[in-house]
């Protein structure tokens, strides 16, 4: 049985985290190909249309190079559906005291935070990596290299109004270990199923990660 990942390790994989939403279950494969061949192997796929779970479980079986996860987890019942369907993680864009008890190991939990607050009830749950989010509107770097003195062990994957141009300020803070966003999925090409487009645009994303 393979060894689960943990939250630590599922960041530090991504050079780039691209936030996926899959409406028809026919591209899921396709569109995680193109994304593992240009260097993104860590794929958070939204629960935000029907098709996202079963999407979910045809990518773990049929793309074995991808490090496959749910984004939008709300509830503990999302949380234990995306167990269930194979996905290695979870990320959600805020977190509530029934979503942290849900945390287990096989599917490490990366519960979303935009407040002091919030991290500290995260870290007093035991918690270490967070999803910062709606990054941009919520201060963006500056937020992200204050809160660096007083929570030196958190650590951070920003999404929410990331573009290609501003990726990089938040990739060189020692507290993030990487970045979620959809530019490299523009519309269109998902429309005209542009999966070569796709994969460059990927390609070119993962060059934006700097090594920690």
């Amino acid at each position: 049985m393979t060894t689960p990942l943990t939250a630590d390790a599922v960041l530090r994989a991504a050079p780039i985290i691209p936030t996926i939403t899959i409406d028809h279950l026919e591209d899921a494969v396709p569109f995680a190909r193109a994304l593992v061949d240009g260097g993104l192997r860590v794929l958070e796929i939204t629960l935000r249309t029907p098709a996202a779970m079963a999407a979910i479980a045809k990518i773990a079986r049929d793309v074995p190079d991808a490090i496959v996860g749910a984004g939008t987890v709300l509830t503990p019942g999302h949380y234990a559906a995306v167990r269930d369907s194979g996905a290695v993680f979870a990320i959600s864009p805020g977190s509530s005291p029934e979503l942290l008890r849900a945390n287990a190991a096989a599917c490490p939990l990366i519960p979303g935070v935009a407040t002091a607050s919030e991290l500290m009830q995260g870290m007093q749950a035991g918690f270490t990596h967070f999803k910062f989010f709606p990054a941009e509107a919520s201060g963006g770097t500056s937020w992200l290299r204050a809160v660096q003195g007083p929570f030196a062990e958190a650590r951070f994957c920003p999404t929410g109004g990331i573009s290609a141009e501003t990726a990089p300020n938040y990739l060189a803070l020692s507290n993030v270990l990487t970045v979620g966003g959809s530019w490299m999925l523009p519309k269109d090409a998902i429309v005209a199923r542009d999966w070569d487009r796709i994969r460059q645009l990927a390609t070119q994303a993962a060059a934006l990660h700097q090594k920690k």
